[in-house]
This record gives C-alpha cells, sequence and structure tokens, in this order.
C-alpha cells in the first residue's frame, strides 16, 4: 500500500500551507479537471451535496491520476457510511460536526481494524487492489488519515481534548456553520466570527495539531493563513464556476450596453487571445 502524502503533510506541515479546494458537483471530470489546476488536496463533499458512495469512488478514481490527494467528507459520523467509502479507497476522512473527546473516538475507531477500532473487514474493495495489496490489513490502519471539524463555539473550547484523541491527525474549523452558531449567519467576515477562528488556530497551534479552513475567496484564505491556518480549501468547483459565469455574462451584457450607448460606429475591439472553450 502507497503512503499517504497528504497524511504525511499533515504530521510534518510543508512550508507553504497546503492549497485546495471543494468538489460538489457529482461529476467526476469536473473532478478531475480540478485536480491538474494546481491544488494539492480536494475535498469530495458529501454532506452538502448529491453525492452518494457510488459517485464518490467515481470522483476518487479521477483524481488519484491528478497531483491532487483526494479527502473525503462524510455525511455524518457514521459508522456504516465510513466503512463503504474506506473499502472504496478513500484514505482522507473528514468527520462534519464533532462536539466532544468521545465523538472524535467514535470516528476515528470507524477508521481502525480491530483491535484498535470497529471496522468491518472484507477481503475484495478497491482499497485492498481488490486482494491484490498482500499488506493492506497490516497497513491500512496507519495510512488513515482523520480530520475532525469543529464547527461550534463549544467544539473550539474542546479544541485541546479532542486534538488529543489518539488517531486524530488534524482538525478543521467549518465557518459557514461557526458563524450560524454564533448568531451570525453568512457573516463569516463578522469580527466576532474572525476572532474565533483565529483563536482555534492559536490553540492549534498551542497542542502541536494541524488545523485547516475553507474560504469563500482568495482574499478570505489569506485572511485565515495569516491566523496561522496550515492548510486551506478555496470556494468549490460549483462555486468557481458560477462565479465567473455570473461576472463574464454581467460583463459582456455592460460591454453591449455600451456600445448600444455610443452608436452603431463604435466598433468592438479584437480579442486579445482565443477563447478557451
Amino acid at each position: 500500500m502507497s503512503s499517504n502524502r497528504f497524511k504525511a503533510c499533515l504530521a510534518q506541515p510543508p512550508a507553504q500551507p497546503l492549497l485546495g479546494s471543494w468538489v460538489m458537483s457529482a461529476a467526476p471530470a469536473v473532478a478531475e479537471a480540478m485536480g491538474v489546476c494546481g491544488f494539492d488536496f480536494l475535498v469530495v463533499d458529501m454532506e452538502h451535496s448529491p453525492i452518494d458512495i457510488a459517485e464518490a469512488v467515481s470522483m476518487l478514481r479521477a483524481i488519484a491520476g491528478t497531483p491532487a490527494e483526494p479527502v473525503v467528507r462524510l455525511a455524518w459520523n457514521d459508522q456504516v457510511m465510513v466503512k463503504r467509502v474506506l473499502d472504496g479507497g478513500a484514505r482522507n476522512l473528514m468527520f462534519p460536526f464533532i462536539q466532544s473527546a468521545a465523538e472524535a473516538r467514535e470516528a476515528v475507531s470507524y477508521t481502525r481494524y480491530p483491535p484498535h477500532g470497529v471496522r468491518g473487514v472484507a477481503g475484495v474493495h478497491r482499497a485492498s487492489r481488490y486482494g491484490r495489496a498482500g499488506d493492506y490489513f497490516t497497513t491500512a490502519n496507519d495510512e488513515i488519515a482523520v480530520v475532525i471539524q469543529l464547527e461550534t463555539p463549544e467544539a473550539i473550547e474542546r479544541l485541546a481534548e479532542i486534538a488529543a484523541v489518539p488517531g486524530v491527525d488534524a482538525l478543521f474549523v467549518g465557518p459557514g456553520d461557526l458563524s450560524a452558531a454564533l448568531g451570525r449567519i453568512g457573516e463569516v467576515g463578522h469580527p466576532e466570527v474572525q476572532a474565533l477562528i483565529a483563536k482555534a488556530a492559536q490553540m492549534a497551534h498551542t497542542v502541536g495539531k494541524s488545523i485547516g479552513i475553507v474560504g469563500g475567496n482568495p482574499d478570505m484564505v489569506g485572511r485565515f493563513l495569516s491566523y496561522g491556518y496550515d492548510w486551506a480549501a478555496v470556494a468549490s468547483d460549483v462555486g468557481m464556476m458560477t462565479g465567473r459565469a455570473v461576472e463574464w455574462a454581467a460583463a459582456i451584457r455592460a460591454r453591449n450596453a455600451a456600445f448600444a450607448a455610443a452608436g452603431a460606429s463604435a466598433a468592438p475591439t479584437a480579442p486579445s487571445a482565443a477563447p478557451a472553450y
């Protein structure tokens, strides 16, 4: 079984923070395209998208042929779901809405074979190269990364005890749910929310645990990295696509309106480069 590069970077953060993005489209081709855009990791989101187990495995296959490392965010801290995703080949799992050390211990146990956990055993699946990887049972526990997502003020207050759970490789702050839990839904940039986000990074560094986050745009991600976050994701495939679509549609309409206002004699200039379709 090959070593897990993402897990190695969580244990020993590189000089430059890892940069990733979210994949929510449920489209393997889009996931593959995102994987060759320069990101270190891509989060396959099973929590807030229609991605099911079969689609997640297809997306893992697509990302496997790119430089990016896939991370699967589960829909919930559920033993059966964890088992199926791991058998499907996922090695980096993000568990949403963990509130305590006890819940973190449960999450870790779902990813480990006995006697260190309760993961069910099957001899033939994608993760074991369909039974051809003879060392899978002896190496799998060590090559699976567990990322615990903190999404409330209460969870962040318990950060140290959650981080201390054996098998927790990294923490991850969810700004959207955190802002909602603070009564500031949709206001990630509010000073109260930002202060708690910054506090979480400081607390993680105090206990020596890697911590990540997601931001909606480069400016927000840059602010998070300045707080000391070790890795960060920016937006998502769908967010980037719709954002550029809105921007370009508005730009074309504004340009056409300007031509109409100036009269027919105002000829458009030639494009600076051939379009990429």
